[in-house]
């Protein structure tokens, strides 16, 4: 077989080329820092360097709604941190109202102050949230979700709340109707009540009755009673009726300040009660409103000319609806704080995934820097040998050697 000087010539610079185009490639992954820079280089690798990349992006996603979550859940925490403080504030106001010794003009002045007190709460649940919307707004409003009307406030938001709609399902705002209206009147269990004489109905009871308490849940039945008192002190009688069934429940003789149970409750009387004086017990219901609350027991305050056991009457109940309506809050509020409990759980374990995802994309398409600079200085010097080889066999022309 005959090899010809040209085709000497041309294999040389075929050599050349490949060469230079793999020490090309390899500058270029050394400048990059990338092994994969088309798809074509490594198509599975490419693919797997891709679907982490999607996963980093579902990350960080996910990391913008536990922030904007986070922002609102802190923020409705601190709004009833101070609504409870408010409500904190106006249950002194009440322990100080059943002073008997006060006026009907001082307890007039800390009306004033319970109003004042009431208006600051409004503002509060009207909070905004610094996005264009409101902290108790539930599934959103434009407009505060309180309105202070006649009637007393009314909540004209939707109630639920706003969720990221991510898998999480991060939380944005706070149900305000949940929050604000609806606490479990009365002890929880049962609502007390003083009514008017039966025997004179113009006439209000002379004795109050306390929030009472439950004894043996098993045997609560959650129906309606009534409790008669009967008599003259101190020849009195007391008789409890399921209104609801018209059957007589309990009885015997009355004694002011003396424990009344029956039906797994236990409530007591105390003053000094007339004839024909009764009180009711209804079963509690999730329809307690804080504005509610307080608005009764301002109007109660500004009433003038109350006998004593009225304002026993009424101060008891105002503290016992008080307390029902902050211990709420302070549920809610708890519940809030879980959440935020949950974010921070949820965001350690977001910042994991994205490592791990971060780590998976730089295994698929990072270069390995040690092993590329080693190849590339084998393929400079490859190219090297190359150039000084092809430089020798151009001097083997029949030309040269008739000249030299």
């Amino acid at each position: 077989m005959r090899l010809s000087t040209a085709n000497l010539f041309d294999a040389s610079i075929a050599n050349l080329q490949r060469r230079q185009n793999a020490l090309q490639d390899n500058q270029q992954q050394l400048t990059s820092g990338k092994r994969i820079a088309l798809a074509s280089d490594d198509p599975t690798g490419a693919a797997r360097a891709e679907r982490a990349l999607a996963s980093i992006g579902r990350v960080e996603a996910n990391q913008r709604a536990l922030e904007a979550s986070r922002n609102s859940m802190t923020l409705a925490e601190s709004a009833l941190g101070d609504a409870n403080e408010l409500l904190q504030q106006a249950r002194e106001t009440m322990i100080s109202a059943g002073n008997a010794s006060y006026s009907d003009a001082e307890r007039k002045g800390l009306a004033n102050k319970l109003q004042g007190l009431r208006d600051q709460l409004l503002a509060i649940a009207n909070r905004p949230d610094g996005a264009g919307g409101f902290v108790f707004s539930g599934q959103g409003s434009a407009s505060p979700p309180f309105l202070d009307q006649a009637g007393g406030v009314a909540y004209v938001g939707v109630a639920g709340n706003i969720q990221t709609g991510n898998l999480d399902n991060f939380q944005l705002t706070v149900d305000g109707r949940s929050a604000w209206e609806e606490a479990r009147s009365g002890n929880g269990t049962f609502v007390t009540e003083a009514n008017p004489n039966a025997i004179d109905p113009t006439q209000p009871s002379k004795g109050w009755i306390d929030a009472g308490r439950v004894t043996n849940p098993p045997l609560l039945t959650g129906q309606n009673y009534r409790i008669d008192i009967s008599g003259t002190a101190p020849a009195q009688s007391y008789a409890v009726t399921n209104t609801d069934t018209g059957a007589g429940v309990a009885g015997g003789a009355f004694t002011p300040g003396q424990s009344i149970q029956f039906d797994g409750m236990a409530v007591g009387i105390a003053g000094a009660p007339a004839d024909g004086d009764n009180f009711s017990i209804a079963p509690a219901s999730n329809s307690l409103k804080v504005f509610d609350v307080l608005d009764r027991a301002v109007a109660e305050l500004k009433t003038p000319l109350r006998s004593g056991a009225q304002i026993a009457q009424s101060n008891n109940g105002r503290l016992r609806d008080i307390d029902a309506v902050m211990g709420n809050l302070q549920n809610v509020r708890s519940q809030v704080g879980e959440r935020l409990n949950n974010l921070d759980g949820t965001e350690a374990r977001l910042a994991a995934l994205k490592q791990y995802s971060t780590e998976e994309k730089s295994a698929a398409e990072d270069l390995d820097m040690v092993q590329a600079i080693s190849d590339f200085q084998n393929q400079q010097s490859g190219y090297d040998t190359a150039l000084k080889t092809y430089a020798m066999v151009q001097r083997m022309s029949l030309f040269q050697y008739i000249s030299g």
